[in-house]
This record gives structure tokens, C-alpha cells and sequence, in this order.
């Protein structure tokens, strides 16, 4: 097939069978799919036009993601860029005509988010041609993964699926699972969370080492819907180091940190409740951005069969380097110091 843009060709994943009922959904950039369906949407629905700015802020997947859609549509680009942007990745990002502004130095990945918050709500109030893409709040960005829910419901003919995959803003895991059930598959969504995240009220756990940005959160992700959620896993550093080495090591997949997540999740606990059911999990993104915090310390790294999970029921039990949660697609109660957070 031949493409009129980049972006189409390398939105959709390989799947790849890795043994027994595991799969992997495997990404360039996963975002591309929920990017270039909300920039559609906006431009049909004249709710921007080819003079506005688009802008929002990354921590890496959806800046490539968005930079992309806008280098396809002829519009311009603003990110706030997390200081998880590689030098790569940014020139990448200048070379597609965005702007890329780093955020204000900050201690840690939680005052980094804020400050990338503060520095968009400054720009909205100077300017009048810029449009907030808003990928932690409107569910414009669901639209895009219907069409990856039909990429897994094309490639798998069982009526019981089982996902895994980060919950990030909530669009990618929940709007395929959404899709899917839609398509009547009966669908066991298990959402991965590092500690210390907001989204799910693990803010009161930290996590030292953590640097798996995209899956959680600081503030509050209003798109995210909870009751898609069947489990919900939080999963440290280490173990995500631990998932996404083996899972080069072992099965050549090289993916980023989020990916070593989701795969000690699927290998050591999803795949294993109904091994007659296929179990996906999402490697959302490639492994070059996590060369020097995550690739270089390999030696560090445990095989995922000595990893397991502790099972618990209520919030408070949390600790490292593993918990998950049947969840039962219970909506939200309040997060933990929410009142504090800021909100985007």
C-alpha cells in the first residue's frame, strides 16, 4: 500500500506472537492514531483553521505524535517539552516545523508536569490563535483508536480478549477497549500505573527511580474513564527495567520503558489467568529515548519469571515494586490530594 504521508504508514503496529496466549502490540508511536483523528476532527468541524498554532504539552510519544498531524495537515506546532525529550527527539521535532519550548527546570517529574501545565495556561491568556490539543482531557483524542480496535479485532477471532496496556491519559487502553466491547468482544482491560501517580490514587507512594512519564500522572487526567478497567497494576522502575530488557533480550522487541510494564504485567499475571485467551499487551514506543536510564544498567536487570505481584484491595496497602487491584470497572472515588494538584 502506498501512503500520502509518513504518518499513516507507521501508525498501525506489528503484532507479533511471543509464545503460548502472549501478543504484543508493538508501536513506532502509538499516539499517532489518537493525533491524527483529532486533527481531522478540529479541522471538519471548523473548530481550527490552517492560521492556528496547536499546543500542548509531552513527555515524548504524543509531541512526535502531534508534530506529525500538524507536518500532514500544514499546520503549526507548540510543544511544552518535558525534560524526558531527548536531544534526538527534539531536533526530530524542530526538522517536522515545531516549536519546542522545555519547560522550567524542575527537581522531578511530578513539579516537571506542573510547570509544562503553568506555562501552557500563560501562552492561552497572550494568545488568541493558539488551539490547547488537550490529550490529558478531551475525548476527541478516543476517535483515532477505533481504528486500532479493528486491527486487533481483524487479527484475533476469539470472542475473549484480554489487554494490557498503560493507562496514560486514558484514550490509548480505554477508548480500545471501548471500541472493542463495542464490537461485542469480551474484553478484560488490565491498565498499567506507575507509583506515585495521581490517576488511581497512588500518589502517597513513590517511587525513586521513576521516569515512566507517559502512563501516570500529577494531575488530574479527565479523560480517563475508570470503569473501562477490569485490574489495575502499579509497577515500579525496576520491574519495568526488568520487562523491557527480556523483552529485547528474549524476544528482539526493542520498545520503550512503558512496554517493559506492560510486559511483566501480561508474562507474569494477565496471560496467566485464561491461557486459552489472548492476551495483548501495548508497547507503545520505540527504546532510543531510554538508552542511558534504562538500556545501559542491563546488567541490573532480573528475569520477569522471578516477578510477582502483590494482590491487594484497597489503596492504603500499596508498596512497591508491584500491586495490582481487580477493579472491577468501578468508577472513580476522589484522588488522594487531589485538592493540591493542579489542574490542567
Amino acid at each position: 500500500m502506498i501512503h500520502s504521508h509518513i504518518s499513516d504508514a507507521i501508525k498501525q503496529p506489528h503484532i507479533v506472537h511471543l509464545g503460548k496466549n502472549l501478543y504484543v502490540a508493538r508501536f513506532e508511536s502509538m499516539k499517532i492514531y489518537s493525533t491524527l483523528a483529532a486533527v481531522k476532527s478540529l479541522l471538519e468541524q471548523n473548530l481550527i483553521n490552517q492560521q492556528d498554532t496547536l499546543l500542548d504539552s509531552s513527555s515524548g510519544i504524543y509531541a512526535y505524535a502531534l508534530a506529525l498531524a500538524c507536518n500532514k495537515y500544514s499546520l503549526k506546532c507548540h510543544i511544552i517539552a518535558s525534560k524526558t525529550v531527548d536531544p534526538v527527539l527534539k531536533l526530530q521535532l524542530e526538522l517536522l516545523g515545531a516549536i519546542v519550548e522545555p519547560a522550567k527546570s524542575a527537581p522531578n517529574l511530578k513539579m516537571d508536569q506542573q510547570n509544562r501545565v503553568e506555562r501552557i495556561q500563560q501562552i492561552l491568556m497572550q494568545r488568541s490563535d493558539v488551539h490547547w490539543m488537550q490529550q490529558y482531557h478531551d475525548d476527541i483524542h478516543y476517535l483515532g483508536y477505533q481504528e486500532f480496535a479493528k486491527v486487533i479485532a481483524k487479527n484475533f477471532s476469539a470472542q475473549k480478549l484480554t489487554l494490557v496496556g498503560g493507562v496514560g491519559s486514558g484514550c490509548s487502553t480505554g477508548a480500545t477497549a471501548q471500541y472493542l466491547r463495542a464490537m461485542d468482544k469480551d474484553l478484560t482491560l488490565h491498565g498499567v500505573q506507575p507509583f506515585g501517580s495521581i490517576t488511581f490514587n497512588s500518589s502517597h507512594v513513590e517511587d525513586p527511580d521513576i521516569i515512566i512519564a507517559g502512563i501516570g500522572s500529577s494531575i488530574e487526567f479527565k479523560n480517563v474513564r475508570a470503569e473501562f478497567y477490569d485490574y489495575i497494576h502499579w509497577i515500579s522502575f525496576d520491574y519495568s527495567r526488568n520487562g523491557v530488557i527480556e523483552l529485547l533480550k528474549k524476544h528482539g522487541v526493542f520498545a520503550g520503558l512503558s512496554a517493559g510494564a506492560c510486559y511483566t504485567v501480561a508474562n507474569g499475571f494477565a496471560a496467566s489467568l485464561d491461557e486459552q485467551q489472548p492476551c495483548i499487551f501495548i508497547a507503545a514506543d520505540m527504546g532510543h529515548r531510554y538508552f542511558e536510564p534504562v538500556f545501559q544498567t542491563y546488567q541490573q536487570a532480573k528475569p520477569v519469571s522471578e516477578l510477582f505481584p502483590i494482590t491487594i484491595n484497597k489503596i492504603d496497602d500499596l508498596k512497591l515494586d508491584w500491586c495490582v487491584m481487580p477493579w472491577h470497572r468501578q468508577p472513580f472515588n476522589k484522588p488522594i490530594n487531589q485538592a493540591e494538584a493542579i489542574v490542567e
